[in-house]
């Protein structure tokens, strides 16, 4: 079955559904056994980003050995999909390979000579004004279409992609001579980016798609406030084909009426989060593009606290699956956490939507609460220590599994997905250690960037 634009009224959500009505084996078939409870908090958080890294290590797509679009356990693809890699989940898959590397779980020379091979497989993939499409084709390199006329360049996909490149390219540049090698590959590939061109022309606005065949039919401007920041980041800070300040403030903030005065439970949402105002959206609006933009006491023009933005979006978010106004069995402190990923349908079988307080069907995705640790670190261990300690079903040879439900019984399929799996080891190192948040934003560039939009930090002396 073909993959299908989601229709929940998130008009900015382009995802999967390739595995509707797929059934997943009998659950008997886990194989985990839960770790004792007495693990310390460090041994819990080592133990889930070195299973992690593994999607992108042990499981990489072969040819390419990116981050393959999903990884079944099952071995069953509806769509026959398993050579197809995801530009984005790619992107977060790099970061957490420097995470690996950082933490001693992969060797560091082996991670150079693959990421190098996966630069260049990047440097002979199908482009698209500079651009890479959503999914490509991991045996060939050629575009892989994510819808008829999503068949080319792919704006914030690439925008994923490109910011796990320049954090490669900053954690190497200043190594030994295959290391400088790999540095300058993502170099070129960063600046053979055209940004610019995604505004149609010069309209103070970037648009998400251009395809060959079919131009700007996709009409898609990216416009606040969902995942898609980030792209308007690296779009302010390419050496080569940048835009402008205007572009940003027209296009992003919707020319700054994207704020708002709401709260949900005492608690400030700041921007109305797009077809999401009451409660915020999917938490992976949290995370994308703060895998290397830092919102520690980040501000520009019209938001005050990045931090406090995202903290607030995931209090509700746990706030909300403690209340349990559905009633769903299970859900409490200890398991929470609503986002993008696949799903449980009425059939029990396979699907995908994005989990979120008013799209809430009894289905909690791990990686919402993993990928939360820097904003709610106790409540994300009391998540993490729950599911290692007490539902190793839950849990498969990449990690805790994309989706699972207490209430029906237990279900979880065994299935993962690049872009949920790939936001763990990161964000939960940049609680630890904030390793990857501080080789994006002190790249030259990104400050350069961040400074042409008004934003300040004082962490990384932007003012």
């Amino acid at each position: 079955m073909k993959r299908t634009v989601l229709s929940i009224a998130i008009t900015s959500l382009f995802f999967a559904n390739s595995c509707k009505n797929s059934k997943s084996p009998k659950q008997e078939t886990a194989r985990t056994e839960a770790v004792k409870s007495d693990i310390t908090d460090e041994q819990l958080m080592d133990r889930v980003q070195k299973d992690a890294v593994k999607y992108f290590w042990d499981y990489a797509e072969p040819k390419s050995m990116l981050g393959r679009e999903r990884y079944h356990e099952d071995n069953i693809y509806p769509d026959n999909d398993k050579h197809v890699i995801t530009t984005g989940g790619s992107g977060f898959g790099l970061a957490t390979l420097l995470v690996g590397v950082e933490r001693g779980f992969i060797p560091r020379q082996e991670v150079v000579k693959r990421l190098t091979h996966m630069m260049d497989f990047l440097a002979r993939a199908d482009r698209h004004k500079g651009a890479w499409s959503h999914w490509i084709n991991g045996e060939t390199g050629k575009t892989v279409p994510f819808g008829k006329k999503d068949n080319g360049g792919d704006l914030v996909e690439t925008a994923f992609l490109t910011s796990g490149i320049l954090m490669v390219r900053e954690y190497f540049k200043n190594g030994n001579a295959e290391e400088k090698a790999l540095a300058s590959k993502c170099d070129e590939l960063w600046k053979g980016i055209q940004w610019n061109w995604y505004t149609k022309g010069g309209e103070k606005v970037l648009y998400w798609h251009w395809s060959p065949e079919y131009q700007w039919e996709m009409n898609f401007p990216l416009e606040g406030y969902n995942e898609c920041l980030i792209t308007y980041i690296l779009a302010a800070s390419s050496p080569t084909h940048s835009i402008d300040a205007e572009t940003y403030y027209k296009g992003w903030t919707r020319n700054g009426t994207y704020l708002t005065d709401k709260t949900k439970y005492g608690l400030p949402l700041y921007v109305k989060h797009n077809y999401a105002e009451e409660y915020g959206g999917p938490l992976f609006w949290s995370q994308y593009s703060y895998i290397g933009l830092d919102p520690t006491g980040l501000s520009d023009k019209l938001v005050k606290n990045y931090f406090e933005l995202n903290k607030n979006q995931v209090l509700i978010d746990y706030k909300y699956c403690v209340e349990n106004p559905k009633q769903w069995k299970g859900y409490g402190a200890n398991y929470w956490g609503l986002t993008a990923g696949y799903t449980r349908n009425e059939d029990g079988s396979t699907g995908y939507t994005a989990h979120m307080p008013s799209n809430d069907n009894g289905v909690i995705t791990p990686t919402a609460a993993l990928s939360s640790f820097p904003y709610t670190p106790k409540e994300s261990m009391a998540f993490l220590r729950f599911m290692y300690t007490q539902k190793p079903e839950f849990i498969g040879s990449a990690g805790p599994y994309d989706a699972t439900s207490v209430n029906y019984s237990n279900w979880f399929t065994p299935r993962y997905l690049a872009i949920d799996q790939g936001t763990i080891a990161p964000m939960i190192e940049n609680y630890r250690t904030g390793f990857l948040w501080k080789l994006f934003m002190n790249a030259p560039e990104i400050q350069q960037g961040l400074k042409k939009l008004s934003f300040k930090s004082q962490k990384y002396g932007i003012k």
